[in-house]
Order: structure tokens, then C-alpha cells, then sequence
């Protein structure tokens, strides 16, 4: 599903260039649950924005489902972004005017889906998520873990080819993030593929797989638990 190869990617500060990928090269098959992790200015944020289409490489290809997506204008990979990934951040990013059934239908109304098939979707993936019932809670009236529920199923709602999660339990106690990450196994053992960056050795360990970064360099692959 995603092969990177020989990437880097470099940025300026003042007169300095920090180089935050160095010729990093890694693969995640189909179906695989695979965790990123490295401490802070390994590169794990720049690898992620790489994976999720926010950003592009200097040097290096990326191939998500086979196609090279390097030449990419921005319209293009904002439709592969909306169409192929789902995106679940430490900060859950939700609408707080919105309920949660509406933060979680907002990507299909870009996708401009009838209005009967994204009823459909949205409640299949609050179902998924065992959030049915709070459907019509707004943000402010759900739980840390609730949020991120909702985060996961705005995630889940386009069947994108892979979920990238960003810190997903960083903001959550011990307790909540561990029902959050037996969420995580759920939808994997489901057929999802999953790729989550974090800091945290407890939870990297929870993935099948798990790719060490640091200083830009993918150095070490490793079995979860």
C-alpha cells in the first residue's frame, strides 16, 4: 500500500538547513497495523505529513496504492487525502457547533455524496464506534474519549485505503487511552490499515510492527506486541 523510498526532505531556519527526512525508506502493506515511532525532532511529524499528502518530499518517491504521487498538484492530493486517508489527530479537530453525527458526515459532503448514502455511512461508523446514541452531543457535551470516538469515526466514514492516527491517546488519561487504542485493534482486526505515530513505547508496542525514527532516518524495524 505505501512504499517510501530514498526520501528527504529539508527546511531552513535562519541560516541553518535542518535535514528532517534522510533518506528514509520504508513500506506498509494492505491490512497491516503499523506504528511510527521516535521522540521529538526525530522526523516523525514530517514523516506523517509526507504519508498523509499534507506535505511532499524534497528527493525520494512515495507510492500509495501504486501510484507515485510526487508530481501531484495541491488539488490533486487534497482528493487523495479526502478519498484515501483518514486523518485522526491528538486534538480531535472537531466542529464544536457541530454534532457529533454532523463533525463525522462533513468529509462526504465534500465528496458531494447524496444526501440517503452519507445518512448510510454516518451511521454505520457511529455504530463502529459504539457512539450511536450520542449522535446528536455536540463536542463540549462528550468525554475525551467520546471525542476521539467521533474523531475516528469522521475518520472511517470516506472507507479510506488507510487510517493515519497522530498521537491518539495523547491527550486522553491512561484508562481512556486504552480503550481508544482496543478501538484501534477492533477496526484493524476489521481489515483497516492503520499507521499511528507516537512517542509513547507502550503504545507503539501495541501495533504489529513497529518503525523506529530518528534524526530523519528510518533505522530500525521492529515486531509489536
Amino acid at each position: 500500500m505505501i512504499v517510501l523510498d530514498n526520501l528527504c526532505k529539508n527546511y531552513e531556519i535562519g541560516d541553518d538547513v535542518v535535514r528532517a527526512l534522510d533518506h528514509a525508506s520504508l513500506h506498509i502493506d494492505d491490512g497491516e497495523f503499523v506504528s511510527i515511532i521516535g521522540p521529538s525532532g526525530s522526523g516523525k511529524s514530517t514523516l506523517m505529513n509526507v504519508i498523509g499528502c499534507l506535505d511532499v518530499a524534497d528527493e525520494g518517491d512515495y507510492y500509495l496504492d501504486g501510484m507515485s504521487i510526487e508530481d501531484y498538484d495541491d488539488d490533486e492530493l487534497a482528493r487523495i487525502r479526502n478519498e484515501k486517508i483518514g486523518f485522526v489527530f491528538q486534538n480531535f479537530n472537531l466542529l464544536s457547533r457541530l454534532s457529533a453525527k454532523e463533525n463525522i458526515e462533513l468529509p462526504l459532503v465534500y465528496q458531494q455524496l447524496p444526501k440517503e448514502e452519507r445518512k448510510e455511512r454516518v451511521e454505520e461508523a457511529l455504530r463502529r464506534v459504539k457512539l450511536y446514541e450520542r449522535r446528536e452531543h455536540r463536542p463540549m457535551e462528550l468525554s475525551g474519549g467520546q471525542q476521539q470516538r467521533v474523531a475516528i469515526a469522521r475518520a472511517l466514514v470516506t472507507r479510506p485505503s488507510m487510517i493515519l492516527a497522530d498521537e491518539p491517546t495523547g491527550n486522553l488519561d491512561s484508562k481512556t487511552g486504552d480503550e481508544i487504542m482496543k478501538l484501534f485493534h477492533e477496526l484493524h482486526a476489521q481489515g483497516n490499515t492503520i499507521v499511528l505515530i507516537t512517542h509513547d513505547e507502550k503504545v507503539a508496542d501495541q501495533a504489529e510492527r513497529k518503525i523506529r525514527i530518528l534524526d530523519g532516518k528510518v533505522y530500525d524495524v521492529e515486531k509489536g506486541a
